[in-house]
C-alpha cells in the first residue's frame, strides 16, 4: 500500500476563478453569493445564487474546440490545467497510461440539455432537430474524457455520479487506486454549471431554497443557494512525488463512505457519522487529531442540525473542540462539485494554517451548538481535517487530509 499524496490543486467557482482568488475571498469572509444575471429571472421566486465571474471560454478554448464543451466539461478543464500545472507533473514516459481521470457530477450538461429542450418544445413552435454534438456534450462522462483526452491519460477514465457526494467520491475511488497500486498517480474533482432556468425552477419546488443569502448552522437560516463551478487535484504516491521534487501540499490519508438506506431527501446522523468514522479509521487518525471539518453544511434546517448531530456522534467529547464551517456561505451549494471546490478549501486550510469562516452567521441555534468558525477566518495551524459531503439518497463520502 502505498501514502497518497495532494501535488497539484485547481478551482474555478464564484469567489473565484483560480485557487488563489478562491482561498483569497473564503480567507476575507466575503460571500459571492448575489443575484443572478445570467438567468432570466422574470419568472424565479429565488433569484439568489453563486456565479462565476468574469468567464469567458474563448479565453481558453478554441472556437473547434467549444462546440464539444458543455460548460460543466469548461469549467472541469480549466480547473485540471490549473492542477496539472501546479503539480508540474508530467503524463509521459508511460504515466499517462498509468494514471487515472476520475470526475464526479450530479448532472452532467444541464446547459446543453435545457437548450436542447428548447429548440424542440418552444411553444409549439420549436424545430425537432437537434445539434449534432448534443449527447457528446451533455454525457455525464464527458468532463472526464476530455480530461483524459487533454492530457494523454489512458488508464482508469470514469465519472461518479451521487448527486452532492460525487466529487467526493471521485476522490475515494482516485485515492484507492493510487493507494493500492492499480494507477501511480490520478487526476480527480468534481465540477457541476447548473445554474439554468429548469433547475432553478426544479430546486424552487423542493422547498429548500433560500431567498436572500445561506446561512449554514446558523440561526434564522433560511435554505440553501445554488452555485456553480469545478475543483481538481493531482494525486500522486508519495515516494514518486518526493522523488521529483513535487511540492506536496498534503496527504490524502483517509476515505469513508456509508448509504442511509432510509430517506430519499431526508439525512440520517448515523449515516453520516458511520462515514466520518470509517474515514478516520482508514487514515489511522484518532478523533482528537482533527481539528478543522470543513462542513456539508448546506444552510437548510434539517441539514445543518443533523450534520451537528452526526458529528457529535463521531467525535464524542472532542467535537466541542472541532473547528467547523460551511464555505458554501460564501460559494454556494455546487451540488455534484461541491466536494471538490470544499477539498481545495480544506487542503489550503491545512497548509496555511488558515480556518475559513462562515459567513452570514447570524446568531446561535440551539439545534447547532459547536464552533462553526462564523464570519471571520481564524489563525489555527492544524494537523488533519475533515471534508463531509453528504447527498440527496443517503449517500455520504467523508476525505480525511493529513499535513505533512
Amino acid at each position: 500500500m502505498h501514502r497518497v499524496v495532494i501535488t497539484g490543486l485547481g478551482c474555478i467557482a464564484a469567489p473565484g476563478n483560480d485557487v488563489a482568488s478562491f482561498w483569497s475571498t473564503l480567507k476575507s469572509g466575503t460571500s459571492a453569493i448575489g443575484p443572478t444575471t445570467t438567468v432570466p429571472h422574470e419568472k424565479l421566486n429565488i433569484r439568489v445564487v453563486a456565479e462565476i465571474k468574469d468567464f469567458d471560454p474563448a479565453q481558453h478554448f478554441e472556437e473547434k474546440k467549444l462546440l464539444l464543451l458543455d460548460r460543466f466539461s469548461q469549467l472541469a478543464l480549466v480547473a485540471a490545467r490549473q492542477a496539472v500545472k501546479a503539480s508540474g507533473i508530467k503524463f509521459d514516459g508511460g504515466l499517462g497510461a498509468e494514471t487515472a481521470a476520475i470526475v464526479g457530477t450530479g448532472a452532467g450538461g444541464m446547459n446543453t440539455l435545457e437548450e436542447a429542450y428548447g429548440r424542440l418544445f418552444n411553444n409549439g413552435t420549436g424545430s425537432s432537430r437537434q445539434v449534432p454534438l448534443t449527447i457528446p456534450r451533455m454525457m455525464i462522462s464527458a468532463a472526464a474524457s476530455h480530461l483524459s483526452m487533454e492530457f494523454g491519460i489512458t488508464g482508469p477514465c470514469f465519472a461518479t455520479s451521487s448527486a452532492c457526494s460525487s466529487a467526493n467520491h471521485a476522490f475515494g475511488d482516485a485515492y484507492w487506486m493510487v493507494k493500492s497500486g492499480r494507477a501511480r498517480a490520478a487526476l480527480a474533482g468534481g465540477t457541476e454549471a447548473c445554474l439554468t432556468y429548469g433547475t432553478l425552477k426544479a430546486w424552487e419546488a423542493i422547498r429548500v431554497m433560500a431567498p436572500d443569502t445561506c446561512r449554514p448552522f446558523s440561526g434564522g437560516r433560511k435554505g440553501m443557494v445554488l452555485g456553480e463551478g469545478a475543483g481538481v487535484a493531482v494525486l500522486e504516491r508519495y515516494e514518486d512525488a518526493k522523488a521529483r521534487g513535487a511540492d506536496i501540499i498534503c496527504e490524502l490519508a483517509g476515505f469513508g463512505m456509508t448509504a442511509d438506506a432510509g430517506d430519499i431527501v431526508m439525512p440520517s446522523d448515523v449515516g453520516a457519522s458511520g462515514a466520518m468514522a470509517m474515514a478516520l479509521k482508514d487514515a489511522g487518525l484518532d478523533p482528537s487529531e482533527i481539528g478543522y471539518i470543513n462542513a456539508h453544511g448546506t444552510g437548510t434546517l434539517a441539514n445543518d442540525s443533523t450534520e451537528t448531530k452526526a458529528i457529535k456522534r463521531a467525535f464524542g467529547d472532542h467535537a466541542s473542540k472541532l473547528m467547523i464551517s460551511s464555505t458554501k456561505s460564501m460559494h454556494g451549494h455546487v451540488l455534484g462539485g461541491a466536494g471538490a471546490v470544499e477539498l481545495v478549501a480544506a487542503a489550503m486550510a491545512l497548509k496555511d494554517g488558515v480556518i475559513p469562516p462562515t459567513a452570514n452567521y447570524q446568531r446561535p441555534d440551539p439545534a447547532c451548538d459547536l464552533d462553526y468558525v462564523p464570519n471571520e477566518a481564524r489563525q489555527a495551524p492544524i494537523r488533519a481535517a475533515l471534508s463531509n459531503s453528504f447527498a440527496f439518497g443517503g449517500l455520504n463520502a467523508v476525505l480525511a487530509l493529513r499535513r505533512l
